[in-house]
C-alpha cells in the first residue's frame, strides 16, 4: 500500500516537472496561430515544421547560436584552465602570503563593487562591444577556485615528488599528473561553468551594441520582451502567417535547452563525485 502510495506520488511530481517542458516542445511543433487559440495539451493540433524553419533560416538567430556556442566552449574550457591552475598554485603549502591570497579570494566572493564600477573596468580594459568581454571576466570562479584548492590538497604528495625526481618542472606535474587524476572536478566545473555562459544575457544586454555579438538568450528575452502584449492583438497582427511571436519564442527556448539537455548524461556520472571530492577531509 505504501510502495503504491509512494509511486502515484512520483508519478505526479514527474508529470507536474516534466509536463511544462513537454508542452513547450508540442507548441513548438504547433502552428503558431492555432497555439494562440488553445486546446494544444498533449500533442500538436495543428503539426507545423514552419517554426523551426523559421528560426534557422533567420540570419540573427544563427548568428545568435553561434556567438552562445562559442562563447559556452571558449569560456569554459578557459574558465576550468585558469581556476584550476590557479587553485594549484594556491594549493600549495609552502607558499608565501597564502593566508592574503584567501582572504582576498574570500573578500571577492562576497563583495562587489557595483556595476558601474564593473563597466568602468570593462571600459578600462578595452572589453566593452567585444567577444572578450564574455571570456576574460569568467576566466577565474572563485567558488570552484575553493572546491579546487581542497581538491589538489588531498591528491598525495608522493605523485609529484616523484616527478621532481625525473626532473618535471611544476606546470608539467600540473598538465601531465595533476589534471589527468582531476577528471571528476573538471567534469563538474565544466558543466557549471558551460551552463552559466550559456545561460548569460545581461552581458550582452549591458556590455554588447554590436548586434553580431548578441547570444541566443538575449534574442529571447528580447522577443518576449516584444511578446508582452494581449495575444488577441498577436493573433490579429500574424493573420494567416503559422508563425507568431510566441512560437518563435517557445522554438528558440527548445533550441537552448537542447543542447544542455544532451550534453548533461555524459557528465552526470562526475557530477556528484566532483562535488563532494575535496569537501570532507579525513
Amino acid at each position: 500500500m505504501i510502495d503504491t502510495a509512494n509511486y502515484g506520488l512520483l508519478l505526479v511530481i514527474l508529470f507536474v516537472t516534466a509536463y511544462p517542458f513537454y508542452y513547450l516542445l508540442i507548441t513548438s511543433f504547433n502552428s503558431g496561430s492555432d497555439a494562440l487559440l488553445g486546446g494544444a495539451y498533449f500533442w500538436p493540433s495543428d503539426f507545423t515544421l514552419e517554426n523551426y524553419k523559421t528560426f534557422f533560416n533567420d540570419r540573427k538567430w544563427l548568428i545568435a547560436l553561434g556567438v552562445s556556442v562559442m562563447r559556452t566552449v571558449i569560456g569554459a574550457a578557459t574558465g576550468v584552465l585558469f581556476t584550476s591552475l590557479i587553485a594549484y598554485g594556491l594549493s600549495g603549502k609552502d607558499l608565501v602570503f597564502r593566508n592574503f591570497y584567501f582572504v582576498v579570494v574570500i573578500f571577492a566572493m562576497y563583495f562587489s563593487g557595483g556595476l558601474i564600477p564593473y563597466y568602468v573596468v570593462l571600459r578600462s580594459l578595452g572589453l566593452l562591444n567585444s567577444f572578450g568581454v564574455y571570456i576574460i571576466p569568467a576566466m577565474l570562479n572563485t567558488f570552484f577556485l575553493l572546491i579546487a584548492i581542497s581538491f589538489f590538497r588531498e591528491i598525495p604528495n608522493d605523485l609529484k615528488e616523484s616527478a621532481y625526481i625525473d626532473g618535471a618542472n611544476e606546470l608539467t606535474i600540473f598538465y601531465k599528473i595533476i589534471l589527468p587524476v582531476s577528471k571528476p572536478l573538471l567534469a563538474t566545473m565544466a558543466l557549471f561553468m558551460g551552463v552559466g555562459q550559456w545561460n548569460s544575457w545581461l552581458d550582452a544586454a549591458y556590455f554588447v551594441r554590436d548586434e553580431n555579438l548578441r547570444t541566443l538568450t538575449y534574442r529571447m528575452i528580447e522577443i518576449i520582451n516584444k511578446s508582452q502584449i494581449p495575444r488577441e492583438s498577436i493573433a490579429a497582427a500574424a493573420g494567416a502567417s503559422n508563425v507568431t511571436s510566441y512560437s518563435l519564442q517557445v522554438t528558440a527556448m527548445i533550441v537552448s535547452i537542447a543542447p544542455i539537455i544532451c550534453v548533461y548524461p555524459f557528465l552526470q556520472k562526475y557530477f556528484v563525485k566532483g562535488i563532494m571530492l575535496g569537501s570532507v577531509k579525513e
